[in-house]
C-alpha cells in the first residue's frame, strides 16, 4: 500500500459497527485518515447474522441494516478475486483456529496491515491484530503520521 495506514475488519466488527455507537463512531472518526477493509464475505456474513440478533433486541432490521449499507462506502468491501490467489497461504496460517475467517486473513496480508477483530483465532497467524478495547491505540497513531 501507498504508505497510508489501513486495517481490515473482521464480520464481527461491521455487526458491532450496526448495533453499537463505539464502534461505528471509532470508524468515522479515523474514515479521513485510514483505510477500512473487509472482505467481501464479511459482509455477507454480517448480513445473514444480524436478522436474528435484531430480532432478539425488538429493533426492525431493515432499518439497521440500512448501517451496514452505508458502512460500505467507508469500510470498503474486497472482491474473492482480490484476495484468493493467496487462499492456500491464509488457510495453512488459521485453519487450525478456524478456517473460515482467512478472507480476512489473506486481505490482511496482500494489503500488509492488521486485522480488527473480536476473534482470537487471528492471534499467531504473523498478521497484528487488534481488538475493539485497544484499535485506537493504532488508529490514533495512524491519525497522527
Amino acid at each position: 500500500m501507498s504508505g497510508a495506514k489501513a486495517i481490515v475488519l473482521d464480520a464481527n466488527i461491521l455487526i458491532r459497527a450496526v448495533l453499537g455507537q463505539k464502534v461505528r463512531n471509532l470508524i468515522l472518526t479515523h474514515a479521513s485518515s485510514v483505510q477500512f477493509f473487509a472482505p467481501d464475505i464479511a459482509y455477507a456474513d454480517a448480513r445473514n447474522y444480524l436478522p436474528p440478533l435484531l430480532e432478539k433486541r425488538g429493533v426492525a432490521p431493515d432499518t439497521v441494516v440500512t448501517v451496514l449499507d452505508r458502512l460500505e462506502s467507508i469500510v470498503l468491501p474486497l472482491d474473492v478475486t482480490f484476495y484468493n490467489s493467496i487462499r492456500k497461504e491464509a488457510l495453512n496460517r488459521i485453519a487450525m483456529r478456524d478456517a473460515d475467517d482467512w478472507p480476512v486473513l489473506a486481505c490482511a496480508m496482500l494489503l500488509d496491515c492488521p486485522v480488527w477483530t473480536e476473534d482470537a483465532d487471528f492471534f499467531g497467524t504473523g498478521v497484528a491484530t487488534w481488538t475493539s478495547d485497544r484499535v485506537a491505540l493504532y488508529l490514533n497513531t495512524a491519525s497522527k503520521r
